[in-house]
């Protein structure tokens, strides 16, 4: 077979293709190859291959004559299997030509059935069949389809016209048109084309099915298109096939059937058939809702398949159970029946929820279709995340206002805040509420604990709204471009709505969805067959997988979630809190370090008991504590309000504060006065923060637990920084120890979130017990991209092509991942045991956690909800690495 075939048919006893040329035939047409292989009963056609889609672009949107010969070659070895020509006026072959990527993208690009009629074809369908209704029901229909696909036509118009037709004639149906009424809507849709395009339809078959073709290819780049590849991260370089099959008709009389149908239930996974069809009707009447289909299976009320086609509703459960064995993987079919013969029109494996899909692995594996690592390796990670947040239920009435980015996944409602305050005040009388903020900052935490979910009109995916609600859990929409956030006036403007404080407003973070009102939200439920995949996954698995926590309860859930230990606590919102904030502020205004070690005295007690609660909540697992990392202006009042407020509680001038307020102030503090290098000017912060770990840990010891203790010190550029800082730390603890007569092991290393500390890893590894990449800074810090700004014109550049995603969701393996590499290596060249983890949001991203299992990492770490997630990721990686071996 040649490797350089356009086109390629199915036709009994001589199918070019097989289930395995996806690449080239698409998901579709591999599959109806393979099934007429099989001896199933599919209508015989031909699939002009995915790559011809990219040389219609290259073409000028063209097609060539070669491949024009290559269609009329197959249309001819159609003709002669199926004994009908087509544009014949006596005995007329109608076709349908459909797209078909190598994924499935339904509905996203464009169909025409019933191609090749023209007002003399018809005359011969219409005696061929013995029925003029169908013949010109058939050309009404084609007419309306074609006009819209091909031609461009808005068909509301034709739409109107036909319901106008309905109601004057007080016909309830499509189907209670007659063979006349029918004969005026043509004539009438002709007439609203030329009104509408300027062009007469098109009467040669010929022009139509190159018209149709063209139509298709097309579609392959159309908004929608785009935008769902996009979200399922498939590349804009694939293109779609066409696939031109011989019309079988559903719509030809009582004797005849369409729908739709899988061979288990796609909801929940159940062992069941499952799918509707309609008597009397063509495909896309059961997809568009023009009737209320029935179900396929005898439910007792007489309408079933089973019940009113007996013999085709047996040969179809025969079918899709050879079909379900021979793919070994859950099908969803298409099928039309003509004069009760069942016909297949396509299979695909079935889209499905998490809970089916993990169902559906668990039966198949007992039922020795498949073995537990392709059970494994078929559950899609990101799916999880629907199983373990609420989530809006699909059958309630929605009023959309915008799209933002997806951030965090589940389904909140509650009245619109504008600040924490309002939040936490409203959260303390018991009413639901959502965080709607331009964007948040580690001052709003409380806010955001408080709320049902936040919303904001900036940030990307790893804004501090995005990652920090992933670590509650809490729903998050971010980057909401198309929202205007006022303050002052306490509004949301949004796509011609004023909202006000008080208004009601519903997020779906799985898919960025912003609604008006309350959506009512479906609890998650975690059955027995989420945990058996789990374990399954734990068995397969090389790499560890911790979590980011910064608080018992997020710790408590992260273990339930299967977390092996803390990777990242983020020590610096501990101190947001109200009861704390102020005593922070105290330290940050001190004018010496008498003043500063005093007011870092009253927070010491603080800092020890939110380590003494993680080191509860985690048992032995290890607890990696990051020391203080934000730069110190974050702690302080940005109003004259709250500094008004803060002066008084503090029983100093404004003037002096804000004084204070604006020497510290950056203009690049993501760069500036953060991290290590707060602890080399103010040595007195990160000595405090190892003292509470020590008596903490010691707290812990005599009350009978053995904590694991890792201490981190963020920022590093140097072996220098480290070297000092790991010694003013390991003096502090020792001395603590000492003083307390107990004795535990710890570890002190470092984030490696700089492209200078990656490329001198092996200095800094003399010094470091452990590193912990920090990718979100590490991806910025090398694309020199700011991760809060970035969203804003980021998808531009992955529509481009110039990054295949957002680099902040998945990790840059050619750059960032480069670094971590290096890194990794020279660490190890230094130390040969050095302990090598990930504690940016990359590790809960099923690509990246393939990519750090991939060079060697010991551990990632993530938010609690996305434990899960990770654990599945990494065993799928270990199971990716075994087969390519």
């Amino acid at each position: 077979m040649s490797a350089n075939k356009s086109v390629y048919c199915f036709i009994p006893g001589n199918s070019e293709g097989d289930a395995s040329m996806r690449d080239i035939l698409g998901g579709k047409g591999a599959n109806l190859a393979e099934m007429t292989s099989l001896g199933l009963p599919v209508p015989p056609g031909f699939t002009i291959s995915t790559d011809m889609c990219q040389s219609f672009y290259d073409n000028g949107e063209a097609l060539s004559d070669t491949l024009k010969d290559d269609v009329i070659k197959a249309l001819k070895k159609v003709e002669e299997v199926i004994g009908k020509k087509f544009g014949d006026t006596k005995s007329p072959l109608l076709v349908s030509v459909r797209s078909g990527a190598k994924f499935s993208m339904p509905g996203m690009m464009d169909t025409v059935l019933n191609l090749g009629l023209n007002e003399e074809t018809l005359v011969g369908l219409a005696e061929q069949s013995g029925n003029a209704r169908f013949a010109w029901d058939s050309y009404r229909r084609f007419v309306q389809m074609y006009s819209n696909v091909v031609m461009g036509m808005n068909t509301s118009f034709l739409d109107i016209i036909l319901e106008d037709l309905k109601h004057e004639k007080n016909y309830e149906k499509d189907n209670d048109l007659t063979v006349e009424d029918l004969q005026w809507l043509v004539s009438s849709y002709k007439n609203e084309i030329i009104t509408s395009t300027g062009r007469k339809f098109p009467t040669d078959p010929m022009e139509q099915l190159w018209g149709s073709i063209s139509a298709v290819f097309r579609s392959w780049n159309t908004p929608r298109a785009i935008t769902y590849r996009n979200l399922h991260n498939f590349s804009h370089s694939l293109g779609t096939a066409v696939n031109v099959q011989s019309m079988v008709f559903g719509n030809m009389g009582d004797d005849c059937a369409t729908g739709v149908a899988f061979t288990r239930d796609p909801s929940t996974g159940e062992k069941k058939f499952f799918g509707e069809f309609l008597i009397n009707a063509q495909g896309e009447d059961v997809v568009a809702g023009i009737r209320t289909p029935q179900g396929l299976v005898k439910s007792g009320t007489g309408d079933s398949l089973e019940e009113a086609m007996p013999p085709a509703y047996a040969e179809l459960v025969d079918v899709y159970k050879k079909l379900e064995l021979h793919y070994r993987d859950m099908q969803d079919i298409e099928f039309t029946i003509e004069k009760n013969k069942l016909w297949m029109l396509q299979t695909r494996g079935g889209k499905r929820t998490a809970q089916a899909a993990l169902r559906i692995a668990c039966d198949m594996i007992d039922e020795k279709l498949i073995t537990e690592k392709e059970a494994l390796l078929r559950i899609e990670p990101h799916s999880l995340d629907q199983l373990l947040h609420p989530r809006l239920s699909p059958d309630a009435d929605k009023t959309l206002l915008a799209k933002g980015l997806p951030a965090s996944p589940g389904g909140a409602s509650g009245q619109i805040v504008f600040n924490s305050e309002d939040s936490v005040a409203l959260t303390e009388k018991g009413i639901k509420n959502i965080l709607v903020r331009v964007e948040t900052s580690p001052e709003d935490i409380e806010g955001m604990v408080a709320a049902q979910g936040v919303f904001t009109s900036r940030g990307g995916m790893t804004s501090h709204a995005a990652v920090v609600a992933r670590g509650m859990g809490k729903c998050c929409v971010a980057g909401c471009t198309a929202a205007n956030i006022n303050y002052n006036d306490q509004e949301l403007r949004i796509e011609g709505y004023v909202l006000k404080a008080g208004d009601v407003i519903t997020l779906d973070g799985g898919t960025g969805e912003v609604f008006l009102g309350e959506v009512p939200t479906i609890d998650p439920v975690l059955d027995h067959y989420f945990e058996r995949i789990m374990k399954l996954s734990d068995n397969y698995r090389t790499l560890g997988v911790r979590t980011n926590a910064d608080t018992p309860t997020d710790a408590e859930k992260a273990v339930k979630f299967g977390a092996e230990g803390i990777g990242l606590c983020r020590t610096e919102h501990m101190f947001f809190d109200a009861h704390r904030i102020d005593v922070m502020r105290k330290m940050i205004m001190s004018d010496n370090k008498a003043q500063r070690e005093e007011a870092l005295g009253e927070l010491l007690p603080m800092q020890k008991a939110d380590f003494v609660g993680l080191f509860q909540a985690m048992a032995e697992r290890p607890v990696t504590i990051r020391l203080l990392d934000p730069p110190l202006h974050e702690f302080l009042p940005h109003t004259d309000k709250e500094l008004n407020e803060l002066a008084q509680r503090l029983d100093e001038s404004v003037e002096v504060l804000n004084n204070k307020v604006k020497s510290l102030k950056e203009f690049n503090p993501m760069l500036g006065h953060r991290g290590c290098r707060l602890a080399i000017t103010y040595p007195e912060i990160y000595l405090m923060q190892a003292q509470a770990i020590a008596e903490a840990a010691i707290e812990c010891i005599n009350k009978g637990l053995n904590p694991s203790v890792e201490v981190m010190i963020p920022l590093v550029a140097t072996d220098k920084e480290l070297e000092i800082l790991r010694k003013q730390v390991i003096e502090v603890i020792d001395q603590t120890q000492k003083q307390a007569e107990v004795e535990f092991n710890y570890l002190v290393g470092t984030m490696i979130e700089l492209p200078r500390a990656a490329l001198t890893a092996d200095e800094i590894a003399i010094h470091a017990d452990f590193f912990s990449f920090g990718t979100n800074d590490l991806t910025q810090t090398c694309l020199g991209l700011s991760r809060d700004d970035s969203g804003r014109f980021l998808q531009s550049y992955v529509h481009a092509g110039i990054f295949s995603e957002d680099p902040f969701v998945s990790i840059d393996q050619k750059g960032v991942g480069s670094l971590v590499k290096t890194a990794c290596e020279l660490g190890r060249k230094t130390k040969e045991n050095i302990k090598l983890g990930i504690c940016g949001e990359h590790g809960g991203d099923p690509q990246s956690v393939e990519f750090f299992h991939n060079v060697g990492l010991d551990y990632v770490s993530c938010s609690p909800y996305r434990v899960p997630v990770a654990r599945l990721s990494a065993a799928q990686s270990a199971l990716k690495n075994e087969l390519s071996k």
